[in-house]
């Protein structure tokens, strides 16, 4: 949508909210107002919904879905009064930033696209088709938000139009069972007025992929195995769909708009531009903040090239030069020893290294040793907090782990799930992991899958509610920190341990987040999940 984002414009803007017009003397009522739109000046044309349905596209996730990643054993916040960090140290509840944060932007996303479903009837149109494709890219836009919200809080309120302030005071938590039917029910809706491409002017719309694609998230995340596989089938029998030639190149400017990529959040720089290099850099590159790094946890996970666990006495695994031979997606994910930095030089993180980056220099640079290399891109270097790069929230290589992942937990265990799992790991010109046997047992392919998906979408937002759904994070999560493995002055081999990191999770409240208190004070129907 690079030539469309921008018109999120401020008049898109504070349609989504509603206006109002008011007026204290009668000749006032007359009166254009030269700050705001009145509703009776608006919902005219095709371009008036075009301009509203735009403005729905703002309340998407974008760096923001990063953070998720650090709340879990794969990445680590690391400014410590990030507001993420006390999630990840289990130190937090009701009354915490981070998930009164996340329930205020996802109902004022929804808030806004029930406005606009509400209301986008009024224009007058003789093209139907049009007016039910902006229909279609509402609802989905409203669902990826329920979605989200099932997900971290389970049971949610369920407002599927604009309700009044009385109104709001007596809602209340609709089972997470609804919420999930309905999300569904919207996809599957929403698809069927969805195209299944645009021109290039509309690039980044939402698409009928889209909508079938976030169907198939939303089922496996409900549990719902044979309606995830079924949706991502209809994702890949679109046709349309397929990775990207290379893994390295996935998240650069050129790789933009490309055939794996099911829906973005799109963005230009000096004109809607995103920080996400200044969010993730190298402390070195113009001392950018290393916010979310990487853990030795996940760079564990990457097989070695022979297609084993570098705990595999067969794998070829050197502990002396760990990041060798590995599964080449770890190098393009991560910044390691040795690599090269967009500034030119070579980055270099071990604690004796003496360079702006070496683990314990500042607070700012990264206290594993390990840098976020996804979305890094030399042509930001100059302006690290101007950026145009998009930011992925769907693409195809999560829609095969779908259905690969259904597949197993419904133990049909045929051709398409092996198609589907082998063309992630083998199906690009620069990943060539070895094909996963088709005689591998139902148990064994659960922790393949697993791993593939912390692997291959590393940083993308899904871990935290993988760990969660999988009920594995009381057991992935607890426990300190580490990080690179480096010679120390010795010449001994050494680990980073992040100092006076100790991250917890109780099992027994932490698999759902609470009810924002800011949220029960004004409704206080709305009860609270167990254990807070």
């Amino acid at each position: 949508m690079k030539s469309i984002r921008y018109i999120v414009s401020m008049l898109a803007l504070s349609l989504a909210v509603g206006l109002t017009l008011t007026s204290c003397d009668r000749d006032l009522l007359d009166t254009v107002p030269n700050d705001r739109l009145s509703e009776s000046l608006f919902w005219k044309t095709e371009n008036d919904a075009r301009l509203a349905v735009n403005s729905l596209y703002t309340d998407l996730d974008s760096t923001n879905l990063i953070s998720w990643d650090a709340m879990t054993d794969i990445a680590h916040t690391n400014q410590p009064f990030d507001v993420q960090a006390y999630v990840e140290l289990g130190q937090y509840d009701a009354t915490s930033a981070k998930v009164y944060g996340e329930w205020v932007k996802a109902y004022k996303g929804i808030r806004a696209c029930n406005y606009f479903l509400e209301n986008v009837d009024k224009v007058t149109s003789t093209n139907a088709t049009l007016i039910n494709q902006f229909k279609g890219e509402a609802r989905t836009l409203r669902a990826y938000q329920y979605l989200k919200l099932a997900a971290l809080f389970g049971d949610v309120p369920l407002v599927t139009k604009a309700i009044s302030l009385d109104e709001s005071r007596t809602l209340t938590r609709a089972p997470i069972a609804q919420v999930w039917d309905y999300v569904d029910k919207e996809l599957s809706e929403a698809a069927g007025l969805l195209p299944t491409t645009y021109a290039a002017v509309d690039k980044g719309r939402i698409t009928k992929g889209a909508a079938l694609g976030l169907r198939a998230r939303a089922n496996l995340l409900a549990g719902r195995y044979q309606q995830a596989a079924d949706a991502a089938d209809q994702v890949m029998k679109l046709g349309i769909y397929g990775l990207y030639d290379t893994y390295e190149k996935l998240f650069t400017y050129a790789a933009e708009n490309n055939k794996e990529v099911l829906l973005d959040r799109q963005f230009i720089k000096d004109t809607y531009p995103v920080n996400v290099f200044g969010l993730l850099g190298p402390y070195s590159q113009k001392s950018a903040n290393s916010t979310y790094v990487p853990t030795k946890a996940l760079v564990d996970m990457y097989e070695t090239t022979t297609g084993k666990l570098i705990t595999d006495p067969s794998s070829g695994y050197d502990p002396a030069n760990p990041y060798a031979n590995r599964d080449p997606r770890l190098k393009y994910s991560i910044f390691l020893t040795g690599d090269p930095l967009p500034s030119g030089i070579t980055y270099r993180p071990e604690p004796n290294s003496g360079t702006p980056d070496a683990v314990g220099n500042t607070y700012i640079a990264s206290t594993t040793g390990f840098n976020i290399k996804k979305y890094i891109n030399a042509d930001d270097y100059a302006n690290p907090a101007n950026n145009g790069i998009n930011i992925i929230l769907l693409r195809y290589a999560e829609i095969l782990l779908t259905y690969a992942e259904a597949k197993v937990e419904l133990n049909q265990l045929d051709a398409s799930l092996f198609t589907a799992l082998n063309t992630v790991r083998n199906g690009r010109l620069d990943v060539k992991q070895p094909f996963i046997s088709s005689t591998a047992t139902q148990a064994e392919l659960r922790a393949i899958v697993r791993r593939e998906r912390a692997v291959e979408l590393a940083f993308e937002g899904l871990r935290l509610f993988d760990i969660r759904r999988w009920k594995i994070a009381e057991t992935a999560v607890p426990g300190p920190v580490y990080g690179i493995t480096y010679k120390d002055a010795s010449g001994a081999l050494a680990t980073v341990q992040v100092v006076a990191v100790n991250r917890t999770f109780d099992a027994t409240r932490h698999y759902l987040w609470p009810i924002p208190q800011k949220e029960r004070n004004l409704t206080p129907t709305l009860t609270q999940n167990p254990g807070w």
